[in-house]
């Protein structure tokens, strides 16, 4: 899942231990999200997205992943 986290933080001249604070959770989260290394659960996200007034879509766009070949015999 890619976000815009860290371009709504800039705009907003908020560094990430304002922003872990304000949300509930560690700065590392913050960081690891940032990297897209780690996907925030559904309260959280929109805690995220309330917090910069914008709809969860503005914050997180789903990507699927591919893994590699299916499987399929051909």
């Amino acid at each position: 899942m890619k976000n815009r986290i860290k371009v709504l933080r800039a705009e907003r001249d908020m560094t990430q231990e304002q922003l872990a604070e304000l949300v509930g959770v560690t700065r590392n989260t913050i960081i690891s999200m940032e990297k897209n290394k780690y996907s925030p659960s559904l309260k959280l996200a929109y805690r995220i997205a309330h917090l910069f007034g914008v709809g969860i879509d503005d914050v997180f766009t789903y990507e699927e992943e591919i893994d590699g070949p299916s499987g399929d015999d051909e």
